[in-house]
């Protein structure tokens, strides 16, 4: 590993205005969870170009690197993070052309559904309140009532690190699934996305968007930080329930608990450890495995230090 050199290039990228990046920056001030140690380095690019010379020159320096997009979904390691963790939530460019809306990878979901909203544009409601990224959201088909990204997505702009290529992906080979796309197999980069919705009523947009923010307020815990639904669906059953009906809401472990309000959470109630999360998580899914003989899958990715 070559962290000289990768830090000279990194101040040259800094120096010409498209990245700017913090040394040893804590990660549980980009986490909705609130919960991470360090990284070595915390990159933001602000355009496609540098984001892909950072992958170039992190694979180039074998310095080890993840891309994030808003913290949501995932849990860092209590240690941190040995390496670049780059977020791109400067990345934010919206681009609207009749029924198609182009998105930077870094735009946030929420952003996203009120942009098309004013642009009297709809398709995009579910989005509204969905705390993740537009490349984090097409990277895992993000959804919530009714509706996920899958059904709105017409290209993306896409990165391989390992050759280094810049291509468009259709809609069809994202390989979307529940919670799933051709991206977590290959480790390509969503850079930005072309989504296609129809011409809509904005008043009417905002009015389920209000809707559906109510509806989160009045069953999520939305007041503490949390990586958003903790499990997968499991075929056949609602997990949140399976949960709640084991007798583990309101189940703690250090600071994190299994949410009062939706067993489906796991919130950290102040102080939460990554290691505390863990613990809890495997303490309610050993818990619905001994009850139902079934395994429930942690849709939260752990972040790990190395």
């Amino acid at each position: 590993m070559n962290h000289t050199h990768f830090q000279t290039e990194l101040d040259r990228l800094a120096h010409t205005g498209g990245v700017t990046y913090k040394k040893d920056a804590p990660l549980s001030e980009l986490s909705t969870f609130r919960i991470g140690g360090a990284a070595d380095f915390v990159i933001y690019p602000e355009t496609t170009e540098a984001l892909c010379r950072l992958l170039a020159l992190a694979k180039e320096c074998e310095i080890r690197h993840r891309v994030f997009g808003n913290g949501s979904n995932l849990l860092f390691a209590d240690d941190g993070f040995r390496g670049a963790a780059i977020f791109t939530r400067k990345m934010d460019k919206v681009e609207i052309d009749g029924e198609t809306m182009t998105l930077g990878c870094g735009v946030g979901l929420t952003a996203a559904a009120v942009a098309a909203q004013k642009a009297s544009l709809a398709g995009l409601e579910f989005a509204y309140g969905i705390p993740g990224s537009v490349g984090g959201g097409v990277y895992m088909n993000a959804g919530a009532y009714g509706g996920e990204m899958a059904q709105v997505v017409a290209s993306s702009r896409c990165y391989n690190p390992e050759s280094g290529d810049v291509f468009t992906l259709s809609a069809a080979a994202h390989r979307f699934d529940y919670r799933h796309s051709v991206l977590m197999e290959t480790g390509w980069i969503v850079l930005s996305t072309t989504l296609e919705l129809k011409q809509g009523n904005a008043a009417e947009s905002l009015a389920k968007m209000e809707e559906i923010m109510a509806a989160r307020r009045e069953k999520q815990p939305l007041e503490l930080p949390s990586a958003g639904s903790t499990f997968k669906r499991y075929p056949g059953f609602y997990t949140a329930q399976l949960i709640d009906e084991a007798g583990l809401k309101g189940f703690s472990v250090g600071g994190a608990q299994v949410s009062p309000k939706h067993a489906g959470f796991v919130v950290n109630t102040g102080g939460a450890t990554a290691a505390d999360v863990l613990a809890l998580v495997e303490k309610i899914g050993q818990t619905i495995f001994d009850k139902h003989g079934i395994e429930i899958v942690r849709e939260v990715e752990f972040v790990a230090e190395k």
